[in-house]
């Protein structure tokens, strides 16, 4: 049975669906009646409570899809579809050190502290005071939130923590903290970005062959569902397509006894000398800035 002060959601025959927090003595008031906070309270999860006109509504516990669409948003949230992939990507959950930058209106760190249990940890870092504070309050909100330590600082400066088993970058220039990146992570460990365009993503693989990383996968996740009606089964009108680009490598030292047993073909050979070409001018200019500096 739901308990007072928790959150519930009442689901009513029109295919609304009202997340709302349930406190004695305050009734949910609708055009399909009153619904009262006792009656609710006295009902089990999956049951059906009848307003003051009648209707029948739906009490239902929320889960953890609920509670990322029901946060207060300042920011645009990651939607729950990149959400699990990331989740399952950095290998969130138990006994795990996850950091996490910036936090946003906090819908991913809601995830993550919820995948990571009593015995995680989340570091979350935010710059702007006003989404540190929201994030903050959205977590108390949603009920989570124990295993979570708040940072409002800049990652220029770098990370709170190290030796974190996995990371997640949500920031426009993730490129600029991959130093601070590799500082903060164990080896070995998984790191992910979320970024909304090719160019992006482009400067970002360009930071990430120069460093210690490796297994670099890009990807955009397309959801589209499909009415579901037995006997004219057919894709729903409109999907959730991109969303944003998510980019995963894992923090490994480069060998080239590693490297140079690597199969390849004419294709791997014309990438790799591209990608030599392309780390030879980037040292070469910076090298000639460094001259510049000189007296």
């Amino acid at each position: 049975m739901p308990s007072y002060g928790e959150l519930v959601i009442y689901a009513t025959p029109k295919g609304k669906r009202y997340l709302k927090r349930l406190e004695e003595g305050q009734d949910w008031h609708s055009a399909d009646g009153i619904l009262r906070a006792e009656d609710i309270a006295a009902a089990e999860f999956g049951s059906e409570v009848k307003t003051s006109l009648g209707v029948p509504v739906r009490v239902q516990k929320p889960a953890l899809f609920d509670l990322i669409k029901g946060v207060k948003r300042q920011t645009q949230i990651i939607y729950p579809k990149d959400i699990a992939y990331i989740c399952m990507r950095l290998g969130v959950g138990s006994g795990r050190t996850i950091i996490e930058a910036g936090s946003g209106s906090g819908g991913l760190t809601l995830a993550l502290s919820w995948f990571s249990g009593t015995t995680g940890h989340v570091h979350t870092h935010e710059a702007r005071e006003e989404f540190h504070k929201l994030a903050k309050r959205n977590l108390a909100w949603a009920g989570v939130g124990e295993n979570v330590t708040f940072h409002h600082q800049d990652i220029a400066n770098g990370f709170c923590t190290s030796n974190a088993d996995a990371l997640f970058l949500d920031v426009r220039t993730p490129w600029e903290y991959l130093d601070h990146a590799v500082a903060a992570v164990r080896p070995g460990a998984m790191l992910g970005f979320l970024l909304p365009t090719v160019d992006q993503v482009g400067k970002l693989l360009l930071g990430l062959e120069k460093g210690a990383f490796a297994e670099i996968e890009v990807c955009e996740l397309l959801l589209r569902t499909w009415k579901p009606v037995a006997d004219r089964l057919r894709p729903s009108d409109r999907m959730i397509a991109h969303t944003g680009f998510l980019v995963f490598c894992r923090h490994q030292e480069r060998s080239d006894d590693f490297e140079s047993r690597k199969p390849m073909g004419t294709r791997e050979r014309k990438q790799e000398k591209a990608r030599q070409e392309r780390l030879a001018l980037a040292n070469g200019e910076q090298e000639q800035g460094d001259d510049s500096g000189e007296e």
